[in-house]
């Protein structure tokens, strides 16, 4: 027995011998196969540690390739795709601004939805999915495209925040998103004939846009804005006049100018109806017209104030000259008459203030056709106006320049001008006699306007008084603002029929005002097409009652945002600079006219 133990002892799997270790008691050694397999763990541990950290090397360095160099989620075929590339340098536009800094168009970035068919697993799937998710998406469409085995194909563009997230919860592979940059036009419609709008990618199409398209894209110019001389708080004032108007009168389009006479700044340029420049595509032909540059028109007696301008600079006529408008004249199978007949003679004052057809005509035939065409030339009005817009029209000009033509052009018939041009040309007329070519873009401070003298200053200083008189005494009466001495000329003219001749019941009313006189700095222009009567008119629908008052509600409310201080118009200073004498004669040689023949 203790042979058989004795002998089966050495067979026992011992860890170590029963020796100590030298010089450490109580140690003792390892030995044989035990020390090997503790050898063979350590190193699979070490190796295992080795591969979990490269393992996890790896992953961060691709994380990072991919959020530091190449955009978080950015798909490599967005990245090489050159359609995208040069997409993505169009859009790179700089903002436009008013003229105090409000932003009026600027870029805003969004994500653009795509695919790349060849990794869509089940095309009708996915596209009923997306449909889901994208309503305005049809399912038929997406699948086609899904299926059309292609290797990138548009979804949508322009995506919502909350679009992007609905497709991106559906976990579809094949789907990606692009980044881009969308125009966007904080103040909507306010502006939207000036700024005019861009395509998808970014091309400007119409307005400013178009104008200043490469300068907009001008990598060189990024972060510096485009300013534009307009403000849009007059902007607002201006349209929601307008808009008033339309619907009061029932109107079928509108139209209205602010303008710094002494730099040809528009401060304010309005158009009805208008659109939003976000989805162009919606809006009707009408809308998209631009009626203050693009439209032309006979502008009625809103042209008297040239007229008389020119007799009095050319000299045919004095402000105490008088003419016989007891008679309608008859030229031709033309005849004509006032439509508020006095039937006696009417001094130049007085034609001007009761607005003469026969008073007008007859100065201008004192002038003559050549003198008058040439004096509608130096005002700008027989040549397409220049301003940073692409859509101006051009005057339609009498072919044969005579004795009709003069007198029908001298109370606004027979010569078609845009309101930009009327508007214009009248701001040099009260102004001192300088035209400055009207811009869009804002001046900088202290240069000198560019300008040329095209009426003598006393000739200025006269039409001013005229204009004042319209308001107090004549057919601007309706707008007279306490405290801005307002001075205008009223417009009404028949709007030319498409079977010829002229429609009686389609008027075109105008009326330009200037304020405040005595010291004048704006002027404002407001038209309205085709307006109507109704109670608080009688029944009337001439200028006077529709387009006057209508100026008169917009100077009231952008005079004090414009900085113009009221003034006491009943001051003797003021009643003596603007006084006209009116000599109220029945036949010329009257003491009053004699009198009045040395002014």
């Amino acid at each position: 027995m203790l042979s058989r133990l004795f002998h089966r002892a050495p067979k026992q799997k011992m860890p170590c011998t029963p020796a100590d270790i030298p010089g450490r008691p109580g140690l003792v050694r390892l030995e044989g196969a035990a020390k090997q397999a503790l050898d063979l763990s350590r190193g699979r541990l070490v190796i295992g540690i080795g591969l979990f950290s490269l393992a996890f090397c790896l992953l961060a360095g691709r994380l990072v390739e991919l959020t530091a160099f190449h955009g978080a989620g950015e798909p490599v075929v967005a990245r090489v795709n050159p359609d995208l590339t040069a997409r993505t340098v169009l859009m790179d536009r700089q903002p436009i601004v008013d003229r105090n800094g409000v932003i009026l168009a600027a870029n805003l970035k969004i994500a653009s939805l795509y695919a790349d068919p060849r990794k869509i697993l089940n095309p009708a799937e996915a596209a009923l999915r997306i449909a889901q998710v994208l309503p305005d998406l049809s399912a038929g469409e997406l699948q086609t495209k899904l299926a059309s085995g292609r290797s990138f194909i548009w979804l949508k563009r322009g995506l919502t925040p909350r679009e992007q997230y609905e497709v991106n919860r559906l976990g579809i592979p094949g789907l990606y998103f692009h980044d881009e940059q969308r125009r966007v036009y904080p103040q909507g419609s306010l502006a939207v004939h000036v700024l005019g709008f861009t395509d998808i990618d970014g091309n400007g199409i119409a307005g400013i846009e178009k104008s200043f398209d490469e300068q907009l894209r001008d990598p060189a110019r990024t972060g510096d804005p485009l300013q534009l001389s307009l403000d849009i708080r007059v902007q607002h004032i201006v349209r929601d006049e307008l808009a008033r108007a339309v619907e009061t009168f029932q109107a079928i389009g509108a139209g209205a100018i602010v303008m710094d006479i002494y730099t040809g700044e528009v401060i304010s340029l309005v158009s009805l109806p208008d659109f939003d420049p976000a989805d162009p595509g919606a809006a009707s032909a009408d809308a998209r017209f631009n009626r203050i540059t693009l439209g032309v028109y006979e502008m009625g007696s809103t042209m008297k104030t040239l007229n008389t301008a020119m007799a009095l600079d050319y000299g045919v006529a004095k402000m105490s000259s008088s003419y016989d408008a007891r008679f309608p004249i008859h030229i031709g199978r033309f005849t004509i008459h006032d439509d508020h007949p006095k039937a006696r003679w009417l001094s130049v004052p007085e034609i001007y203030m009761y607005s003469s057809n026969i008073g007008s005509a007859k100065m201008a035939v004192d002038v003559g056709p050549d003198r008058q065409r040439e004096f509608m030339a130096r005002l700008g009005m027989l040549t397409k106006p220049a301003i940073e817009l692409p859509e101006v029209g051009a005057p339609l000009v009498p072919r044969n320049w005579k004795t009709t033509e003069t007198m029908t052009i001298a109370f606004g018939h027979g010569l078609s001008v845009t309101p930009l041009q009327l508007c214009t040309a009248t701001a040099a007329i009260i102004n001192g006699g300088v035209l400055h070519p009207p811009t869009l873009i804002k001046r900088p401070p202290g240069m000198p306007a560019p300008g040329r003298q095209v009426v003598s200053r006393w000739v200025s200083d006269a039409l001013r008084k005229l204009m004042v008189l319209v308001v107090e005494d004549g057919t601007g009466k309706k707008a007279e603002v306490n405290g801005y001495l307002v001075g205008g000329k009223t417009g009404t003219s028949e709007k030319v029929s498409a079977r010829g001749g002229y429609n009686h019941k389609a008027l075109f009313n105008t009326f330009v005002a200037g304020f405040p006189m005595n010291n004048p700095r704006y002027i404002v222009q407001v038209m309205l097409d085709e307006p109507k009567g109704n109670k608080s008119t009688y029944g009337y629908a001439a200028a006077g009652w529709t387009s006057a008052p209508t100026a008169g509600h917009i100077i009231s409310r952008i005079a004090p945002l414009l900085g113009v201080e009221p003034v006491d118009e009943n001051s003797p200073a003021i009643k003596q600079a603007m006084y006209v004498p009116l000599p109220g004669i029945d036949l010329p040689g009257k003491t009053q006219e004699k009198k009045l023949a040395s002014q």
